[in-house]
């Protein structure tokens, strides 16, 4: 028997406390070194929602390149966290109300310098950057409803490639990729009897593994998304509004 404390289950106070956004919280000092690594971590998560609502307010790739280079780093020098209160403390709205104020005061300022004479803060992929944005359909969609479209795929995106890692690690490499599109109850997944089939299971068994699945996705979700809230009740909450903006 293990003489050590058992995991906190996800969204308890014990497991939240160590998440990055409170440890920034907590600090409030962009010296701290424990601070500065938690922030430094969230940003190099959540640059493409960033560098997306730049390119949608009318800023060209480059601009928008430098635009959000400069925004990190003016984040991670200056006292912008004074403005980020417990109360009022989701990750994602402070970022955009801190780029909000940046974009509009900094600008002039910016554009006069050497293009690209930005320290690079976070790896902004250009290339990327500009199919992903060129592939989306968001027609008539403000940039604000954009953003938060944007924050929600990438915390899917990575809450996915995390469970494909676990998978791989555990051997189950095979069973994940037969399985992936039944996460999110997918139309083109196959049916389970087709599956079971395929790897040679019973289709009871399928529906187990799924379910299995299905949870573990969801506790990947919950703590990628405490890593951006300020309390643990305010998961789900954050949770909802994400996935509300796929439906306007």
């Amino acid at each position: 028997m293990s003489s050590g404390n058992p995991t906190p289950p996800p969204g308890s106070k014990a497991w939240f406390v160590t998440t990055h956004w409170s440890v920034v919280l907590s600090a409030q000092d962009p010296h701290c070194p424990r601070s500065r690594e938690a922030l430094e971590s969230l940003c190099r998560t959540c640059w493409y929602p960033l560098y997306s609502y730049v390119r949608r307010s009318g800023h060209s790739p480059p601009d928008a390149e430098d635009l959000t280079q400069g925004f990190f780093a003016r984040l991670l020098e200056k006292d912008y966290l004074k403005t980020a209160a417990r109360e009022k403390g989701r990750f994602r709205t402070f970022l955009l109300v801190a780029l909000k104020r940046y974009l509009a005061n900094e600008w002039d300022r910016q554009h006069a310098q050497k293009r690209g004479g930005f320290a690079s803060v976070v790896m902004i992929d250009q290339e990327m950057a500009e199919s992903r944005f060129a592939s989306e359909a968001v027609h008539n969609l403000s940039p604000d409803l954009i953003f938060d479209r944007q924050w929600a795929m990438t915390l899917l995106e990575r809450t996915m490639t995390q469970l494909q890692q676990e998978y791989a690690a555990s051997g189950r490499s095979r069973l994940f990729k037969n399985l992936r599109s039944c996460v999110a109850k997918d139309e083109s997944a196959l049916p389970y009897a087709e599956i079971a089939v395929s790897l040679k299971l019973t289709e009871a068994a399928v529906k187990m593994a799924v379910h299995r699945l299905r949870s573990r996705y969801r506790e990947i979700l919950q703590r990628e998304i405490a890593q951006t809230v300020s309390a643990p009740e305010e998961i789900e909450e954050e949770i909802r509004h994400l996935f509300s903006a796929f439906g306007s």
